[in-house]
Protein backbone atom coordinates (compact mmCIF):
# COMPACT_ATOMS: atom_id res chain seq x y z
CA UNK A 1 0.00 0.00 0.00
CA UNK A 2 1.29 3.45 -0.91
CA UNK A 3 1.83 5.80 2.01
CA UNK A 4 -0.76 8.52 2.48
CA UNK A 5 0.45 12.07 1.89
CA UNK A 6 0.19 15.25 3.95
CA UNK A 7 0.35 18.26 1.65
CA UNK A 8 0.48 21.89 2.77
CA UNK A 9 -1.07 24.26 0.25
CA UNK A 10 0.42 27.69 -0.34
CA UNK A 11 -1.85 30.12 -2.18
CA UNK A 12 0.32 32.77 -3.82
CA UNK A 13 -0.71 36.29 -4.77
CA UNK A 14 1.61 39.19 -5.58
CA UNK A 15 4.63 37.18 -4.51
CA UNK A 16 3.35 36.26 -1.05
CA UNK A 17 1.46 33.40 0.54
CA UNK A 18 -2.15 34.30 1.36
CA UNK A 19 -5.17 32.48 2.78
CA UNK A 20 -8.87 33.14 2.53
CA UNK A 21 -12.12 31.59 3.70
CA UNK A 22 -14.28 29.98 1.01
CA UNK A 23 -11.87 31.53 -1.53
CA UNK A 24 -12.57 35.10 -0.30
CA UNK A 25 -11.09 37.79 1.96
CA UNK A 26 -7.47 36.67 1.67
CA UNK A 27 -4.98 37.69 4.34
CA UNK A 28 -1.20 37.73 3.92
CA UNK A 29 0.51 34.80 5.65
CA UNK A 30 4.16 35.35 4.76
CA UNK A 31 6.94 34.87 2.24
CA UNK A 32 6.98 31.86 -0.07
CA UNK A 33 10.46 30.40 0.38
CA UNK A 34 10.69 30.45 4.21
CA UNK A 35 7.27 28.81 4.50
CA UNK A 36 8.25 26.14 2.00
CA UNK A 37 11.41 25.44 4.00
CA UNK A 38 9.47 25.22 7.25
CA UNK A 39 6.97 22.71 5.93
CA UNK A 40 9.67 20.54 4.37
CA UNK A 41 11.53 20.49 7.69
CA UNK A 42 8.34 19.61 9.59
CA UNK A 43 7.89 16.50 7.45
CA UNK A 44 5.49 17.44 4.66
CA UNK A 45 5.37 14.85 1.90
CA UNK A 46 4.77 17.37 -0.85
CA UNK A 47 3.88 21.04 -1.35
CA UNK A 48 1.33 22.62 -3.65
CA UNK A 49 1.61 26.23 -4.80
CA UNK A 50 -1.37 27.99 -6.39
CA UNK A 51 -0.89 31.37 -8.04
CA UNK A 52 -4.54 32.08 -7.35
CA UNK A 53 -5.14 35.05 -9.67
CA UNK A 54 -3.03 33.94 -12.65
CA UNK A 55 -5.92 32.46 -14.64
CA UNK A 56 -8.38 35.26 -13.91
CA UNK A 57 -5.66 37.82 -14.74
CA UNK A 58 -4.91 36.06 -18.02
CA UNK A 59 -1.26 35.39 -17.18
CA UNK A 60 0.90 32.41 -16.29
CA UNK A 61 2.30 31.76 -12.82
CA UNK A 62 5.26 33.94 -11.83
CA UNK A 63 8.24 31.62 -12.26
CA UNK A 64 10.77 33.73 -10.33
CA UNK A 65 10.07 31.98 -7.03
CA UNK A 66 9.79 28.44 -8.45
CA UNK A 67 13.54 27.99 -8.85
CA UNK A 68 14.18 29.49 -5.40
CA UNK A 69 11.83 26.95 -3.82
CA UNK A 70 13.52 24.12 -5.74
CA UNK A 71 16.88 25.18 -4.32
CA UNK A 72 15.85 24.97 -0.66
CA UNK A 73 13.54 21.93 -0.35
CA UNK A 74 14.11 18.24 -1.06
CA UNK A 75 10.48 17.11 -1.34
CA UNK A 76 8.28 17.14 -4.46
CA UNK A 77 6.24 20.24 -5.21
CA UNK A 78 3.46 21.10 -7.61
CA UNK A 79 2.80 24.49 -9.20
CA UNK A 80 -0.46 25.84 -10.60
CA UNK A 81 -1.63 29.09 -12.07
CA UNK A 82 -2.71 30.06 -15.56
CA UNK A 83 -0.82 27.28 -17.38
CA UNK A 84 -2.44 27.23 -20.81
CA UNK A 85 0.13 25.54 -23.03
CA UNK A 86 2.58 22.66 -23.20
CA UNK A 87 5.42 25.17 -23.45
CA UNK A 88 4.41 27.07 -20.31
CA UNK A 89 4.20 23.81 -18.38
CA UNK A 90 7.64 22.82 -19.63
CA UNK A 91 9.14 26.08 -18.39
CA UNK A 92 7.77 25.54 -14.89
CA UNK A 93 9.03 21.96 -14.80
CA UNK A 94 12.42 23.14 -16.03
CA UNK A 95 12.58 25.60 -13.11
CA UNK A 96 12.40 22.64 -10.72
CA UNK A 97 8.73 21.84 -10.13
CA UNK A 98 7.94 18.11 -10.02
CA UNK A 99 4.31 18.47 -11.10
CA UNK A 100 2.09 21.06 -12.69
CA UNK A 101 -1.58 21.50 -11.95
CA UNK A 102 -4.25 22.95 -14.20
CA UNK A 103 -7.73 24.02 -13.22
CA UNK A 104 -9.49 26.88 -15.03
CA UNK A 105 -7.40 26.41 -18.22
CA UNK A 106 -8.52 22.77 -18.38
CA UNK A 107 -12.15 23.88 -18.22
CA UNK A 108 -11.51 26.38 -21.00
CA UNK A 109 -9.72 23.78 -23.16
CA UNK A 110 -10.00 20.16 -21.97
CA UNK A 111 -7.60 19.00 -24.72
CA UNK A 112 -4.84 20.67 -22.72
CA UNK A 113 -4.94 17.77 -20.25
CA UNK A 114 -4.19 15.22 -22.96
CA UNK A 115 -1.50 17.33 -24.61
CA UNK A 116 0.30 17.80 -21.30
CA UNK A 117 0.02 14.11 -20.39
CA UNK A 118 1.33 13.07 -23.81
CA UNK A 119 4.35 15.37 -23.53
CA UNK A 120 5.34 15.03 -19.89
CA UNK A 121 3.62 11.86 -18.65
CA UNK A 122 0.51 11.47 -16.53
CA UNK A 123 2.59 11.21 -13.36
CA UNK A 124 3.21 14.96 -13.29
CA UNK A 125 -0.17 16.22 -14.54
CA UNK A 126 -2.58 17.19 -11.76
CA UNK A 127 -6.07 18.56 -12.35
CA UNK A 128 -7.47 20.81 -9.64
CA UNK A 129 -11.25 20.96 -9.34
CA UNK A 130 -13.03 23.71 -7.42
CA UNK A 131 -16.33 22.17 -6.42
CA UNK A 132 -19.28 23.99 -4.83
CA UNK A 133 -22.25 22.35 -3.13
CA UNK A 134 -25.53 24.04 -4.00
CA UNK A 135 -27.64 23.50 -0.89
CA UNK A 136 -30.81 24.36 -2.79
CA UNK A 137 -30.45 21.64 -5.41
CA UNK A 138 -28.14 19.28 -3.53
CA UNK A 139 -25.83 19.17 -6.55
CA UNK A 140 -22.08 19.69 -6.77
CA UNK A 141 -20.93 22.09 -9.48
CA UNK A 142 -17.47 22.97 -10.80
CA UNK A 143 -16.46 26.63 -10.53
CA UNK A 144 -13.91 28.50 -12.63
CA UNK A 145 -11.63 31.51 -12.00
CA UNK A 146 -12.05 31.15 -8.25
CA UNK A 147 -8.89 33.10 -7.38
CA UNK A 148 -10.79 36.36 -7.90
CA UNK A 149 -14.26 36.37 -6.36
CA UNK A 150 -15.42 39.09 -8.77
CA UNK A 151 -14.68 36.84 -11.75
CA UNK A 152 -15.66 33.44 -10.36
CA UNK A 153 -18.28 31.66 -12.42
CA UNK A 154 -20.24 28.44 -12.18
CA UNK A 155 -19.58 26.15 -15.13
CA UNK A 156 -22.00 23.75 -16.77
CA UNK A 157 -20.04 20.81 -15.40
CA UNK A 158 -21.28 18.82 -12.44
CA UNK A 159 -18.39 17.62 -10.31
CA UNK A 160 -18.70 13.86 -10.83
CA UNK A 161 -19.01 14.28 -14.60
CA UNK A 162 -15.89 16.46 -14.72
CA UNK A 163 -14.00 13.95 -12.55
CA UNK A 164 -14.70 11.26 -15.13
CA UNK A 165 -13.89 13.55 -18.06
CA UNK A 166 -10.46 14.63 -16.83
CA UNK A 167 -9.47 11.02 -16.17
CA UNK A 168 -10.38 10.06 -19.73
CA UNK A 169 -8.20 12.89 -20.96
CA UNK A 170 -5.11 11.87 -18.99
CA UNK A 171 -5.17 13.42 -15.53
CA UNK A 172 -2.67 11.59 -13.35
CA UNK A 173 -4.00 12.97 -10.08
CA UNK A 174 -6.97 15.03 -8.91
CA UNK A 175 -7.10 17.64 -6.17
CA UNK A 176 -10.68 18.22 -5.05
CA UNK A 177 -10.99 21.73 -3.63
CA UNK A 178 -14.24 21.75 -1.66
CA UNK A 179 -15.11 25.43 -1.65
CA UNK A 180 -17.87 25.31 0.97
CA UNK A 181 -15.41 23.91 3.51
CA UNK A 182 -12.42 26.06 2.54
CA UNK A 183 -10.80 27.78 5.52
CA UNK A 184 -13.62 27.09 8.00
CA UNK A 185 -11.85 24.13 9.64
CA UNK A 186 -14.95 22.03 10.38
CA UNK A 187 -13.83 18.93 8.49
CA UNK A 188 -13.61 17.66 4.93
CA UNK A 189 -16.85 16.99 3.05
CA UNK A 190 -16.73 13.23 3.50
CA UNK A 191 -20.01 12.64 1.69
CA UNK A 192 -18.68 14.33 -1.43
CA UNK A 193 -15.28 12.64 -1.15
CA UNK A 194 -16.87 9.19 -0.92
CA UNK A 195 -18.95 9.86 -4.04
CA UNK A 196 -15.91 11.13 -5.91
CA UNK A 197 -13.80 8.18 -4.74
CA UNK A 198 -16.27 5.80 -6.38
CA UNK A 199 -15.56 7.27 -9.83
CA UNK A 200 -11.97 8.45 -9.32
CA UNK A 201 -9.40 5.81 -10.27
CA UNK A 202 -6.30 8.01 -10.02
CA UNK A 203 -4.78 9.42 -6.82
CA UNK A 204 -7.31 11.69 -5.09
CA UNK A 205 -6.29 14.56 -2.83
CA UNK A 206 -8.82 16.10 -0.42
CA UNK A 207 -8.69 19.87 0.03
CA UNK A 208 -10.82 22.16 2.16
CA UNK A 209 -11.98 21.86 5.75
CA UNK A 210 -9.15 20.41 7.84
CA UNK A 211 -9.28 21.72 11.40
CA UNK A 212 -8.18 18.84 13.63
CA UNK A 213 -6.04 15.74 13.36
CA UNK A 214 -9.24 13.69 13.44
CA UNK A 215 -10.38 15.39 10.23
CA UNK A 216 -7.31 14.06 8.41
CA UNK A 217 -7.90 10.59 9.84
CA UNK A 218 -11.52 10.61 8.67
CA UNK A 219 -10.51 11.57 5.14
CA UNK A 220 -8.04 8.70 4.96
CA UNK A 221 -10.17 6.06 6.67
CA UNK A 222 -13.71 6.95 5.59
CA UNK A 223 -13.14 8.39 2.12
CA UNK A 224 -9.97 6.47 1.22
CA UNK A 225 -8.23 9.52 -0.24
CA UNK A 226 -4.56 9.26 -1.16
CA UNK A 227 -3.53 12.60 0.26
CA UNK A 228 -4.89 15.39 2.42
CA UNK A 229 -4.15 18.98 1.58
CA UNK A 230 -4.53 21.81 4.10
CA UNK A 231 -3.46 25.40 4.55
CA UNK A 232 -4.70 27.46 7.50
CA UNK A 233 -4.09 24.80 10.17
CA UNK A 234 -0.45 24.70 9.09
CA UNK A 235 -0.01 28.42 8.38
CA UNK A 236 -1.38 29.35 11.81
CA UNK A 237 0.50 26.49 13.50
CA UNK A 238 -2.70 24.95 14.84
CA UNK A 239 -1.35 21.56 13.76
CA UNK A 240 2.30 20.54 13.49
CA UNK A 241 2.92 18.24 10.53
CA UNK A 242 5.30 15.94 12.38
CA UNK A 243 2.88 15.51 15.28
CA UNK A 244 0.01 14.92 12.85
CA UNK A 245 1.89 12.15 11.09
CA UNK A 246 2.78 10.43 14.36
CA UNK A 247 -0.90 10.58 15.36
CA UNK A 248 -2.02 9.10 12.05
CA UNK A 249 0.56 6.32 12.28
CA UNK A 250 -0.67 5.46 15.78
CA UNK A 251 -4.18 5.16 14.32
CA UNK A 252 -2.95 2.64 11.76
CA UNK A 253 -2.62 4.92 8.73
CA UNK A 254 0.21 4.01 6.38
CA UNK A 255 2.27 7.19 6.38
CA UNK A 256 5.91 8.27 6.17
CA UNK A 257 7.24 9.50 9.52
CA UNK A 258 10.57 11.29 9.68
Amino acid sequence: MLAKRIIPCLDVRDGQVVKGVQFRNHEIIGDIVPLAQRYAQEGADELVFYDITASSDGRVVDKSWVSRVAEVIDIPFCVAGGIKSVEEAGQILSFGADKISINSPALADPTLITRLADRYGVQCIVVGIDTWHDATTGRYHVNQYTGDETRTKVTTWETLDWIEEVQKRGAGEIVLNMMNQDGVRNGYDLHQLKRVREVCHVPLIASGGAGTMEHFLAAFEDAQVDGALAASVFHKQIINIGELKHYLKQQGVEIRVC
